[in-house]
Order: structure tokens, then C-alpha cells, then sequence
């Protein structure tokens, strides 16, 4: 097993795409691809772990500096495979991300999730996150 963080272009973003599917089901493999490489340059990044050639897990994340939470990590995205939940794969890309964050100075880590997903908010708590603010949306889509 390994972890890998996976650039645009990467042949690998292939065997990523159906994983991140899973969580972001909006997006067509087009539009993937297009998000990434927009993102990339402000500084998000796709981590995924792979056994052999088959992704299990994925992660999109950023690190960045605010006023509230001075230098942290972001996780924009953090999905197992459907039929690989429960086995350890999301613990193992935790780490990693918890791992990373500590070695680039970040003081925390940060992730939103849909109120929907109960699994993954007990997953969550397992890997001692806590919930610290709400997470408002305004959608700017011709109404006002």
C-alpha cells in the first residue's frame, strides 16, 4: 500500500476520479480534471491511497495562513471506495494528513462535512476531531 500525492496530468487521477466520485457525485471526470488544475495553483492537492493500481481512499486538502486559525491544514475532501469503508484505509490517509500538517508547522486541521453524511461524522470523532463553528453557505446563482 502506498500513499501518493497525485499531480494534475497524473495517469493515476484515472483511478482517483471514481473514489472522489463517490463523495463529490456532481462531477463528471471532465470537470474534475479542470477543477483540480484550477485549484492546484492556489494550492489544493489530491493525496490518495492506492493498493497496487486500485485507488482505496483520496484526499484533497490545503495548507494555508488566516487570521483565526494562523498556518493550517484544510481538508476539502476525504473519501474511502463504498466497498472499502471499514477497513482502515481512511484511518491509514488520516494519519498521513495529521502527519503532513505537523511536519509543515500547521497548528490544526480543518474539514467541513455535509450535515447528511452520519458515518463519516462518527468516523470524525474516532480521529478526534471536534466540532468547533457552523459552516454557513450563500449559493449566488441569479437569486439575491
Amino acid at each position: 500500500m502506498d500513499i501518493l500525492e497525485v499531480p494534475p496530468g497524473d495517469p493515476r487521477l484515472a483511478a482517483v476520479f471514481p473514489v472522489m466520485q463517490q463523495l463529490r457525485t456532481e462531477l463528471d471526470e471532465p470537470e474534475f480534471r479542470r477543477r483540480y488544475e484550477a485549484g492546484h495553483p492556489q494550492g489544493y492537492r489530491l493525496a490518495a491511497l492506492f493498493d497496487g493500481d486500485e485507488c482505496r481512499a483520496a484526499a484533497g486538502y490545503r495548507l494555508f495562513t488566516n487570521l483565526v486559525s494562523g498556518l493550517h491544514m484544510y481538508v476539502d475532501d476525504l473519501v474511502t471506495a463504498e466497498a472499502w469503508r471499514s477497513h482502515g484505509y481512511g484511518r491509514l490517509l488520516n494519519t498521513y494528513l495529521v502527519e503532513l500538517a505537523r511536519n509543515e508547522g500547521c497548528g490544526s486541521i480543518h474539514l467541513g462535512s455535509g450535515v447528511q453524511r452520519r458515518k463519516a461524522h462518527r468516523f470524525y470523532f474516532r480521529e478526534r476531531y471536534t466540532i468547533a463553528s457552523f459552516h454557513f453557505v450563500r449559493l449566488l446563482g441569479g437569486i439575491t
